[in-house]
């Protein structure tokens, strides 16, 4: 009888701990995607304002404006192209103000209509 006991004891540990690594791994797991999806939110965050607020400021033409933003990196990108360099210059204001902490680089181009 006691060896019965015995096994199924060993049986039970043995049964913990690999639900207890399992948890451990699940648990990193769901860390790992927590933490990503939370930088592709606040990344997605940004790059909607920029863009609202590009397309709401009438001194830019937003319509070719592309915004991208990475916040591992804490960039914000902007693409495309414009009509005059002055809009270039007001777009990247704009991503600025929108974006505080952010570094923006401007990859406008000046293509006149």
């Amino acid at each position: 009888m006691t060896t019965g006991k015995s096994l199924h004891a060993v049986l039970a540990a043995a049964l913990i701990s690999t639900f207890a690594a399992g948890c451990a791994n699940t648990m990193r797991g769901v860390k790992a995607d927590t933490e990503t999806n939370i930088e592709k939110t606040g990344g997605g965050i940004e790059t909607m304002d920029v863009k609202a607020a590009l397309i709401a400021d009438g001194r830019v033409d937003s319509g070719n404006i592309n915004v991208d933003t990475s916040a591992s990196t804490k960039t914000v990108v902007l693409k495309g192209n414009v009509p005059t360099a002055d809009q270039r210059t007001w777009a990247e204001a704009i991503a600025r103000d929108q974006a505080k902490g952010y570094k923006i680089d401007n990859q406008l181009t000046v293509v006149p209509k």
